[in-house]
């Protein structure tokens, strides 16, 4: 039967064309569809319109031999690259399902009233300790006297402790907890802290809310979210809402004018004040949104000289500007808020021109008043006894050069093209590097750190602020375009000579946002592009050709990939529970949208593996767009 040709049931009245075509025929000689089409000849006849059965077995038996071919020993690139995206992406998607079971397993179930349990007291001494010696000498926010003598009367009395007081004291634990280890194990604790005082603040109590000690406790919450990863893109939005609320009851008002105030009254509204400013200025930096306060909407004067514990003590007279107090290193960064808050309005207002020669002005001024800023701390360092602690200096020279490096990322890629622009590029390295100085120091000077305590600023950075860590990656990200710079303007047969602690830098930032992951970050794209980074660098340097610089690209995500999942998959196993969300079977390896809120570090919801410019997500488009990364 294979050799029988196909039967049909009636004659075809059809020429072969229109048969062929499955067209209607007129059927005449030739017909019009052959005269349409100028067809040579228009047969007409009973030939099979399909190949004979016969004609097939050859085919099928090719098709066989197709099939037990060995595979190709050198596949097409196409093949290679496509193969590398899908395991790429399938590996993305589940280190992001794991981020967000492991999300779920740390935030408590909402709303989280308030409860009176604490931690045993010795480990809470400990998590206060390490708030008083961090963030309060930075950001005044409490009457530490006051505070402590509250929160021994808790440990002491067998009477629940005052629900406003409460939510105080578990705040600054939660900030403390920070900087208590290196891997930031209380992470679940001061998550449920901070949703607990969210919980209480959101009462519909409204009047009764208006009170130094409520604006001191948003204060601190705001601090909290940010170093505990709680809504930390957000600190802008509730820290307009936290102007607003200080305006309300006059803390814009210099205290001095109200009527019987006491030296302790007056210095603590100045204080919050004071303090707000700092937090509602850094969060506008941070996310590039206009300032939320001008110099025109306030008159309140800094806070003066003063100790804590002389606040009780009646009219005292200040202490000089040379002595050292509780809040020296406040005051002394206070003087440069005017100009830290023209160049943030400089940078984030939209109708500004943004022209290179308000830019040289606005650096003039801020560098001038670094110098004074400088200069006022080393006074007080020599002037007495005591002196500014290492980690209000690291913090104060972070937070200037900050400025700096703002001031000068718009124009740190137009020096390629022009000469008028080096100067910015100058700055941006040197700014960049003492940024990353501040959060990570050379290991040639880790025996000045104690083993006991570490570095508090790079514990800061690693375990939870997202005002440092985004700053330092950013830094190093700066730098390592400044290698790639030099690399790709080199001239000469000679290899280009590089500067030692820039590359410093980029390798020890691999080990660094690695040891973010570690510490509780789930957002691992920050230590992905900077293998990426890394990887680019070191094949510049080799000068190796494109197929093998692409290669070590791909090794050296997946390589990072590979770490972060085992170090995700580890934590999620940990934080097992009952309640365990099951993502993974409701997500597809191949959907993308699981990847739509690693928006902390980038703007855009997945890799685009055909940019040419891979981490144009980071900085401005405008800006970043030619950066040889």
């Amino acid at each position: 039967m294979a050799d029988q040709e196909r039967k049909r049931r009636r004659p075809a009245v059809s020429c072969a064309l229109c048969r062929r075509r499955k067209i209607r025929c007129n059927r005449q000689t030739p017909c019009g569809n052959c005269v349409r089409s100028k067809s040579g000849h228009c047969v007409y006849g009973d030939e099979p319109l399909g190949t004979p059965l016969r004609n097939l077995a050859p085919a099928q038996g090719s098709r066989k031999q197709v099939r037990v071919l060995p595979a190709s020993e050198s596949p097409s690139v196409g093949s290679d690259s496509t193969t590398n995206r899908s395991r790429l992406a399938s590996g993305l998607q589940r280190c992001k399902l794991l981020a967000k079971i492991i999300k779920a397993q740390l935030a408590p179930p909402w709303p989280v009233p308030p409860t009176s349990d604490l931690p045993p007291k010795a480990l809470a001494d400990k998590l206060l300790d390490c708030y008083l010696r961090t963030t309060e000498t930075i950001y005044r926010i409490l009457h530490i006297p006051t505070f402590k003598k509250d929160y021994d009367e808790v440990w002491l009395t067998d009477k629940t402790p005052d629900t406003a007081f409460l939510v105080q004291l578990k705040l600054v634990l939660a900030i403390g907890a920070t900087t208590y280890d290196e891997k930031f194990s209380l992470r679940a604790s001061a998550i449920r802290w901070v949703h607990e005082a969210q919980t209480w603040l959101a009462e519909p109590e409204f009047k009764a809310r208006l009170s130094l000690q409520v604006l001191q406790t948003n204060l601190l919450l705001l601090v909290a979210r940010q170093t505990a990863s709680v809504g930390a893109s957000m600190i802008w939005i509730s820290a307009g809402s936290l102007i607003r609320n200080a305006m309300y009851i006059g803390l814009h008002r210099d205290a001095a004018c109200l009527p019987e105030g006491t030296v302790f009254s007056i210095e603590m509204r100045r204080r919050l004040w004071n303090t707000i400013l700092e937090i509602a200025l850094q969060s506008s930096l941070d996310s590039g949104a206009p300032p939320l306060i001008s110099l025109r909407s306030f008159d309140t004067e800094p806070p003066r000289n003063f100790n804590d514990n002389q606040l009780m003590l009646g009219n005292l007279l200040p202490a000089s500007d040379d002595t050292f107090t509780q809040m020296s290193v406040a005051i002394a960064l206070r003087k440069t808020f005017p100009i830290r808050l023209a160049v943030t309005e400089f940078l984030n207002n939209f109708q500004s021109a943004s022209s290179y020669e308000e830019t040289l002005q606005l650096d003039g001024a801020l560098r001038k008043s670094y110098k004074e800023l400088c200069r006022t701390l080393q006074g007080l360092n020599s002037a007495t006894g005591s002196s500014p602690s290492r980690f209000q200096i690291q913090v104060v020279d972070f937070i200037m050069h900050r400025y700096f490096l703002a001031l000068h990322i718009p124009f740190f890629v137009p020096p390629l093209r022009e000469t008028a622009y080096a100067f910015s590029r100058n700055v941006v390295v040197d700014a960049s590097l003492k940024i990353w100085r501040a959060v990570l120091l050379p290991s040639s000077h880790s025996d000045e750190i104690s083993p006991l305590n570490g570095d508090d600023l790079e514990r800061l950075a690693i375990c939870g602020s997202q005002f440092f860590r985004v700053s330092a990656l950013q830094a190093c990200f700066m730098v390592a375009a400044e290698l790639i710079f030099q690399l790709q303007e080199e001239n000469s047969l000679s290899p280009a000579p590089l500067r030692p602690d820039l590359l410093s830098i980029v390798n020890d930032a691999v080990n660094w946002s690695f040891r973010c992951v570690e510490a509780g970050e789930t957002n691992i794209k920050g230590h992905l592009f900077m293998c990426l980074v890394d990887a680019r660098l070191d094949g510049l340097i080799r000068g190796v050709g494109k197929d093998e610089l692409l290669a070590s690209l791909i090794r050296a995500v997946e390589n990072g990939q590979e770490n972060c999942l085992r170090v995700l998959e580890e934590r999620a196993a940990e934080g097992q529970t009952g309640a365990r969300v099951d993502l993974f079977s409701q997500t597809g390896i191949d959907t993308p949208k699981g990847m739509e809120d690693w928006d902390i570090m980038m703007p855009i919801g997945q890799f685009n593996f055909d940019s040419g410019d891979p981490m144009n997500w980071w900085f401005d488009d405008e800006t970043m767009e030619h950066l040889p990364l």
